[in-house]
C-alpha cells in the first residue's frame, strides 16, 4: 500500500457540517441527484439506510442531501437552511430511514419527481454511497448500473438498446476531439432499455449534445461537470 497522502488525506475536505462521509458526501450525492434530474423537482423523497439512518441527524445528512439537490457544494453556508429554502421554493420533501445491510453504511435512495428540462413531467431515481473524506459513488440511475464518482466530466444516457448505438454515440464524442477516459453500460434485456456512463477527459461541446438529441429513442441526456 501506498503511503502518499494527498491534502485531502491530511485536512479532509473543505465543508460545512461536522463529517466528511455524512455531510460533505451527503451534499455530493444531492448535488450529482439534482443534475441528473437536471431542474428543480417538485417533490423528493430520500431513503437513507444503516449508518446514514442512525446517525444522520446529529450529522446534518437530511440538510446536507436537500442541500445538494438544490445546488449547494459542501462548503456552502446554506447548508443549514435547507430545508427553510426548499419550503420557500415550493419543493416537498420526506425522509424515510431503513437498516438494510444489502446497501452500503452510507446509502442513500433519491427519488426526484417533476417537470424536468423537455418540459415532460419526469421521475428520477438515483442510488448513492459517501465512501469517506467526502467522496460519493452514483451506482444507479432509474435501476440502472453505474460508477459515477464526480471525478469526470460525465455523459448518462439512457436509451432503446440497438444494434449500433454504443459505436455511434462514442464515435460522436471522439469526432470532436473529446477523449473517453471510461465507458460503462448497463441494459435490462435485449431491445430493451440500456444506459451508458461515459468519463470523458476534456469539456463535451454543445454540438455533440445537440447531436445526442437527434439521435432516435433516447430517454434521457444529462452531462454532469466535474464537481470541485
Amino acid at each position: 500500500m501506498s503511503n502518499n497522502k494527498t491534502l485531502l488525506d491530511i485536512i479532509g475536505p473543505v465543508m460545512i457540517g461536522p463529517s466528511s462521509s455524512h455531510t460533505a458526501g451527503a451534499s455530493r450525492i444531492g448535488y450529482m441527484a439534482g443534475k441528473i434530474f437536471g431542474a428543480n423537482p417538485k417533490k423528493i423523497e430520500f431513503t437513507l439506510y444503516n449508518s446514514f439512518a442512525k446517525t444522520g441527524y446529529g450529522h446534518g445528512t437530511e440538510l446536507a442531501l436537500l442541500a445538494g439537490v438544490l445546488g449547494f457544494f459542501p462548503d456552502d453556508s446554506r447548508i443549514k437552511n435547507s430545508f427553510e429554502i426548499a419550503h420557500d421554493m415550493g419543493i416537498e420533501f420526506e425522509f424515510n430511514y431503513k437498516e438494510d445491510y444489502n446497501f452500503h453504511p452510507n446509502a442513500v435512495e433519491i427519488k426526484l419527481f417533476g417537470v424536468s428540462l423537455d418540459g415532460k413531467e419526469n421521475a428520477v431515481t438515483v442510488l448513492g454511497k459517501s465512501v469517506g473524506a467526502g467522496e460519493i459513488v452514483i451506482n444507479k440511475i432509474n435501476g440502472y448500473k453505474f460508477d459515477l464518482r464526480g471525478d469526470y466530466t460525465t455523459l448518462i444516457l439512457i436509451y432503446k438498446d440497438a444494434p449500433g448505438m454504443v459505436y455511434r454515440v462514442a464515435n460522436l464524442i471522439q469526432s470532436q476531439n473529446v477523449n473517453i477516459a471510461s465507458m460503462h453500460c448497463d441494459r435490462n434485456a435485449k431491445g430493451q432499455v440500456a444506459s451508458m456512463g461515459i468519463s470523458l477527459d476534456n469539456e463535451i461541446p454543445d454540438y455533440t449534445m445537440q447531436k445526442l438529441t437527434e439521435i432516435n429513442d433516447m430517454y434521457l441526456i444529462r452531462k454532469l461537470d466535474k464537481i470541485r
